[in-house]
């Protein structure tokens, strides 16, 4: 990442994926702890943030296709949980 570059992006990107994680864990599925609310929202900010870096900008920590794996383990988790949480 070059100096010049704003950081913000990089920054959302990484608290979004941890906010994955921790769904996917200690979260138990609960879309409450999701930045976005929801997991269709909170994976399409993701995107929308990877694809606004120009190529030699991508985060080497992070792929598109990675940010689809999350996708298709997130939803499966949300619809086997099929409950609100509390």
């Amino acid at each position: 990442m070059k100096e010049n570059v704003n950081k913000f992006p990089y920054q959302m990107l990484g608290r979004l994926r941890q906010d994955c994680e921790y769904f996917l864990g200690n979260g138990v599925g609960c879309e409450k702890h999701l930045w976005a609310l929801s997991v269709e929202d909170h994976i399409a900010e993701m995107k929308k943030i990877w694809h606004s870096f120009s190529e030699n900008e991508k985060p080497e920590w992070l792929s598109l296709d990675e940010i689809n794996t999350y996708e298709q383990k997130m939803l499966e988790l949300k619809r086997r949980q099929g409950r609100i949480c509390a």
